[in-house]
């Protein structure tokens, strides 16, 4: 069984990467096509298209998760494997509502993880790996829930699975999908009994510069004034989630437009240190 570490640029599965050698390191890139939203470097941005091979502008996600991936590559002396799907605007296009806008992802459609991070590493397996995959995730010795949840949608093999396009009909005029064996979930930091303490003491010092915060700057899973906060720190990704919101006619979130957020004028001063992963949320990978 070959194995495979899932990263997601953030410090706990980069952890996994470097203390944890797997067959294959994977990392999939959530694309938006918005000028304003540019990633500034263009040397590194044309390395990013060619390490992809897909049409490159920016990410979803905070820039600096392009620079984890590049030090991280270095420090632990293996190949990443970059994969990417459709851009976040194209993916949800394709979940159309009855009056012609659509439906954006929230607590109750979450398909933005599966379609953007999960089904691009799907595909690459299938197309690049024979045989079952044994995949590490970062679920650290606290999250033992998260990881029970996963296992308990295994199937009676022990694996997950997942459903894919592997082709087009003979025709040509429609896509051709497979429920494939995805991979036989491992948790590792909680085998091991590792906290966040131990992962944060791990990098100090360490070649590999981190996000502020992991996964998508303006994610739905994170609370009202933490989105606030990263208007602050990066206000032209949050601009772009507000409007998609415009264009899609649906919301991030049943209570609160991310306009609205935008305006919003806090009566405290909101420092980096107010927040933590639990006003975070997570993608579920």
């Amino acid at each position: 069984m070959k194995t495979l570490n899932s990263l997601s640029g953030g410090k706990t599965s980069s952890y996994i990467a470097a203390n944890y050698p797997a067959d294959y390191d994977v990392f999939s890139l959530v694309r938006i096509e918005d000028n304003n939203c540019k990633f500034p470097d263009e040397k590194i941005r044309k390395e990013v298209e060619d390490r992809i091979q897909a049409p490159f502008i920016g990410t979803a996600e905070d820039d600096m998760i392009i620079y984890t991936m590049l030090d991280l590559e270095q420090y632990i002396g293996r190949p990443i494997t970059w994969v990417t799907g459709k851009t976040f605007e194209d993916t949800v296009k394709s979940y159309r509502m009855k009056n012609g806008g659509y439906y954006l992802p929230n607590k109750v459609t979450r398909y933005c993880t599966t379609d953007m991070k999960t089904i691009p590493i799907a595909e690459w397996r299938y197309k690049n790996i024979e045989g079952d995959v044994a995949m590490r995730f970062g679920y650290r010795a606290n999250e033992q829930g998260r990881a029970k949840r996963m296992m308990e949608k295994t199937n009676d093999n022990g694996m997950t699975e997942v459903k894919i396009i592997v082709g087009r009909t003979k025709t040509g005029t429609q896509n051709k999908w497979k429920t494939i064996e995805y991979c036989k979930p491992e948790f590792p930091l909680i085998d091991a009994h590792l906290f966040k303490d131990t992962i944060e003491e791990y990098w100090k010092a360490k070649p590999v510069r981190f996000a502020y915060m992991n996964n998508c700057v303006g994610c739905w899973w994170r609370s009202p004034l933490l989105l606030k906060k990263m208007h602050e720190k990066q206000p032209k990704k949050m601009e772009w989630f507000a409007a998609l919101e415009e264009e899609a006619g649906s919301t991030f979130r049943s209570d609160v437009k991310y306009s609205d957020i935008i305006k919003w004028k806090p009566q405290v001063t909101l420092f980096d240190d107010d927040f933590n992963e639990c006003d975070s949320g997570y993608c579920g990978l």
